[in-house]
């Protein structure tokens, strides 16, 4: 199987649909390099409040779904954010203040940063 890249369909479906729900501070971190990684990509992104938070993480789900007809491995929704899980690629969509709390970016300093 070919390996994941941030060309590949599933990525630009991913990206294109948080960003059609006006998710804000859209990261990428490539965490192909890290060996104790558990995904090759996280995408990380903030929505205004938990309806906006739950709206993106519907349009991942739909959008994937239609165009690569993938469906996630899991879903994980919190009070103030969503996980949706490709193996791969992790989404993870947060309120602002519970993004700054988790601070993933800082947790994996090491990956490549992207952001759209």
């Amino acid at each position: 199987m070919a390996k994941l890249a941030k060309n590949s369909k599933l990525f630009k479906t991913i990206i294109s649909s948080i960003q059609d729900k006006k998710a804000e501070n859209i990261v990428v971190l490539d965490l192909r390099k890290i060996e104790e990684a558990v995904a090759d990509f996280f995408v990380l992104c903030d929505g205004r409040s938990h309806i906006q938070v739950k709206a993106i993480a519907d349009n991942v789900k739909d959008e994937v779904e239609k165009e690569c007809e993938e469906r996630p491995y899991h879903i994980e929704h919190g009070e103030k954010w969503t996980l949706v899980d490709y193996v791969n690629i992790v989404v993870h969509v947060f309120q602002r203040e519970h993004r700054e709390f988790y601070s993933l970016e800082s947790l994996w300093a090491d990956a490549e940063r992207t952001e759209y």
